[in-house]
This record gives structure tokens, C-alpha cells and sequence, in this order.
């Protein structure tokens, strides 16, 4: 089964283990343990209540399993209880913990967990310092990261294992010099993963002469090109976005579809709609992403109509739409005005495809209301989306202040802004936003008010910004 698993076959994985469990066979720790590794959620729990059935939940190795099975899909509170129940931790159990923690998006949390570990005189692990280096990441903890590598090296331990992860770290605080370093004095050790990492940090950075440097000293991979192609598409990069076309069309990696997916963001964010159109269409195999990226180009250039065409293009090639693909559609209905579309996008939702709208939905929708002056709509929602458990998060009461706005609701804007600066107080955003509501209704005091707020918080509205890409310069700008 093991060797089964390891080779991604599911299905003669579960065909053994049905076979051992038909057969009477004596189930314990190291026959579960490779089936919990079957990705299928619904299979997972039903080994789990297995194992609680015949007594082969209580060994070490059988807990670590289940917590990172309900780890890997979501399930971080079953994880948790998990954990709890094991009798005797090993550094792998603490592990796993540790990663799920940072693997939901909890740094605080997973620093607790490491505490703890110290507190329990634990032996930390390659493993446990790389996530700790993905927490202090998250934290946006600088110090806190140069710590870890300090342990690193006073441990002596592995960096051909921590390579990545220290790589990973020093390029998201923009500190390439140091990710070089760590990269030259590895000498012969270093892997793809390794360049694959700081491939995409240089290019994330702008520092593409040290990105082609390392791209020229390996065979390219698909890997490299889509986290290369990532941060153009993030840099809006166009020119270093084409080159790295021409790389993938020459090594015959157009024939990726996760590759040729952020290629068609990366067009699309650069404002080249027809360059991603064309691309779209020569894709040999187009998933869900391929057209939710399709109908997001469109829909954030104002081409509400196309969107809605490649919609009902997708649901003809019998593709179902997903949670995602309903937010990209109703942006779209919102940046074109289209109000009637947007709501039966939103209504199509649970009664055609049984899928229950989230506060993303919401808030697009009532984005598109308020846009339309549909302001009575807009707070008929709003009760139904309470009605219905979903808390308000800050993009909800974002889009109620500017239907609020934009429709000269004084009384209920001035609720959602009670709960958005409740929810976010040490955003600027928030406090520039709720002043453009207050001048747009003629409180000129309030306005002034609530600048002498963001003075006394110390709090500074964002500069905007544009970038302008120059590929040949001559002389000086």
C-alpha cells in the first residue's frame, strides 16, 4: 500500500486495504496509515472511525496521520482535537502541528505550538525550523527570521534542506544579496526546488539579471517559468513575461495547462486581453482555472458582455463552475454596469448549482446594487446574508458604505462605517474611505474629524503609484 501511495495510485491503495479488511486481517497503525493518505476527505473519516472501532487510533503514527489529513483539507479544528488526544509527541507529531498552523494562515498560533516545543525539551527538526521561517514570513517578523538562520547555524544543521526555505524568506523581505549568498555557498548541493525559489524571488524583486544568471546555469522546468511568470504577472512585467514565453514555447512546456493558465494572467494583467484570448484558444487542455481566468481578464477590463459569453461558453463544454468562478463573474457584471445579469448570476448559484454564495458574493453583489442606486436591494441582502450565518467581514460593510455613498444613505453609511472601523481601526484605507462618504453627504466636520483621528493614530493614507516598464533606455529620463 505504501508503495502504492507513493506513486499517487489511489485506487490500488484502497483495493488492498478493502481486500486486508475483507480478508479479517489484523488492522493496525502502519496498515491505516498509508489509506489516510488517499486525498478523499469522506475516505479519510471513515478509516478514522475505523481505527476508533478496532483500537488502532491510539498509536503515535496513527494520530500523526489524521491530523495532517483534516490539516490538508480544512478540517484544522479536527486536527487540533487530534492532537490533544495523542498520548506521546514525537517531533513529528509537533510537526505536523506546527505546519498546519502556518499552513491555515495561523503564524501566532504556530509560534505558540514552538514554544511549547522548547518548553517540552523537544529536538527540533529541519522541519520544524523551516516553519517557523514560513510563520516569521507570514508575521512579517524580520528579526525574528534572522534568529531562525542563526539557530541554523549554531545547530549545524542541513541546509541543503533549509536552503529553500531561507531562500524563500530573505526574497519575500526583499533581501536577494542574502538569498544569493545562501545559494553560492551550497556549491554542488543545490537542487531545482532551490533554483526554482530564488528564480522566482529575483524576478519577484526585479532582479532579473541574477534570475537569468541562474535560469542560463539549468535546464528550465515548468516549475521555474510558472513562479517566473507569477511575479510578472504580479509586476505587471510584460517584456520579461514574453521572454519567458519564448523559453517555454521553445522547451515544449506549452503544453502545461497550470503553466499556460498564469501565462494568460500575466497577459491579461498587463492590459494585453487579445495576447491572453489567443493563447486561450490554442490551449490543449483548458480546466476551470483556464476559463475563470478568462472571464476575470474580461470582466477587470469592462468587457462585461465577453465575460458572460465565455460563461456560457464553459457551462456548453459541460465545465462546472466553481465558488471562484461566480466571484470573477459577478466582478465582471459590476465593472459593466450589468445589474440584471449579476443577480441571476448571484440567484443561479443555490437554486441551478447548490452552491452557497460566501461573504466574496455578497459583497460583489451588492457592489453591483449600489452602483445601479438599488440601495433598498442592497440592505435586503445584506439581511438575508445575516439571516443566513454569514458573517460580515470588511469588504462586506466596504461595499454597503459605498452603496451608502454613492446613494446619499446617510444614517445606515454611517452603521456599516461603525462596524468596518470596529473590524479594521488601524487601516488608512478605511478612514480615507469613510471621509470620501461624509464629503460626498456635506459633513464637512465629520471630514475633519476623522483626519485628526488618523493624525493622533499616526495613520498615513497609501501614496498611489504606477509602474512604467522602460526596455531600452538611451541617456537619461
Amino acid at each position: 500500500m505504501a508503495s502504492y501511495i507513493r506513486r499517487g495510485n489511489a485506487a490500488a491503495t484502497l483495493s488492498v486495504f478493502q481486500g486486508i479488511h475483507r480478508a479479517g486481517s489484523h488492522i493496525d497503525s502502519y496498515t491505516l496509515t498509508p489509506v489516510l493518505a488517499v486525498p478523499d476527505p469522506v475516505c479519510g473519516k471513515q478509516v478514522h472511525a475505523l481505527a476508533i472501532k478496532t483500537g488502532s487510533d491510539t498509536p503515535t503514527i496513527t494520530k500523526t496521520a489524521l491530523m495532517h489529513m483534516y490539516s490538508k483539507y480544512g478540517q484544522l479544528g479536527c486536527s487540533v482535537r487530534v492532537f490533544q488526544e495523542v498520548g506521546f509527541k514525537d517531533v513529528v507529531t509537533w510537526n505536523t502541528m506546527l505546519s498546519s498552523f502556518v499552513r491555515h494562515g495561523l503564524p501566532e498560533e504556530a509560534l505558540a505550538v514552538f514554544r511549547e516545543m522548547q518548553k517540552e525539551g523537544v529536538w527540533l527538526s529541519e522541519f520544524t525550523l523551516c516553519s517557523l521561517l514560513k510563520a516569521c514570513t507570514l508575521l512579517k517578523a524580520f528579526q525574528q527570521g534572522k534568529q531562525v538562520h542563526a539557530m541554523v547555524v549554531v545547530m549545524g544543521r542541513d541546509l541543503v534542506v533549509l536552503g529553500t526555505a531561507l531562500i524563500d524568506f530573505y526574497t519575500n523581505f526583499e533581501y536577494i544579496e542574502e538569498a544569493m549568498e545562501i545559494f553560492q555557498s551550497l556549491n554542488w548541493e543545490k537542487d531545482d526546488a532551490m533554483r526554482n525559489s530564488l528564480i522566482s524571488g529575483c524576478v519577484r524583486n526585479r532582479r532579473y539579471k541574477e534570475a537569468f544568471m541562474i535560469m542560463r546555469s539549468m535546464r528550465p522546468n515548468v516549475v521555474a517559468l510558472t513562479s517566473a511568470l507569477a511575479a510578472c504577472s504580479k509586476n505587471s512585467d510584460l517584456w520579461v513575461g514574453k521572454q519567458i514565453h519564448c523559453v517555454a514555447i521553445r522547451f515544449g512546456f506549452t503544453f502545461d495547462t497550470q503553466l499556460c493558465n498564469v501565462l494568460l494572467d500575466m497577459y491579461a494583467k498587463c492590459g494585453k486581453i487579445w495576447n491572453a484570448r489567443s493563447l486561450f484558444d490554442r490551449m490543449h487542455k483548458k480546466s476551470v482555472v483556464s476559463w475563470t481566468s478568462m472571464i476575470d481578464a474580461y470582466g477587470s477590463h469592462g468587457h462585461g458582455l465577453e465575460a458572460l459569453d465565455m460563461f456560457r461558453k464553459m457551462k456548453v463544454n459541460n465545465i462546472p463552475p466553481n465558488l471562484v468562478m461566480f466571484i470573477a463573474v459577478l466582478s465582471a457584471c459590476a465593472h459593466s454596469g450589468m445589474v440584471e445579469e449579476g443577480r441571476e448570476c448571484f440567484n443561479s448559484m443555490k437554486e441551478i448549482y447548490g452552491l452557497d454564495p460566501g461573504f466574496e458574493h455578497y459583497a460583489c453583489f451588492i457592489d453591483i446594487l449600489g452602483r445601479a442606486g438599488q440601495i433598498e436591494e442592497v440592505w435586503g441582502v445584506f439581511n438575508h446574508m445575516v439571516k443566513n450565518q454569514i458573517e460580515p467581514t470588511a469588504a462586506v460593510w466596504i461595499a454597503i458604505l459605498n452603496a451608502c455613498s454613492l446613494n446619499l444613505d446617510v444614517s445606515r453609511g454611517e452603521f456599516a462605517a461603525k462596524n468596518l472601523l470596529e473590524l479594521e481601526p488601524n487601516k488608512p484605507g478605511n478612514y480615507v474611505l469613510l471621509s470620501n462618504f461624509y464629503a460626498a453627504v456635506g459633513k464637512w466636520d465629520s471630514v475633519n474629524e476623522l483626519r485628526s483621528i488618523m493624525r493622533d493614530k499616526g495613520l498615513v493614507k497609501e501614496i498611489g503609484n504606477s509602474w512604467v516598464t522602460v526596455v531600452h533606455c538611451h541617456g537619461n529620463i
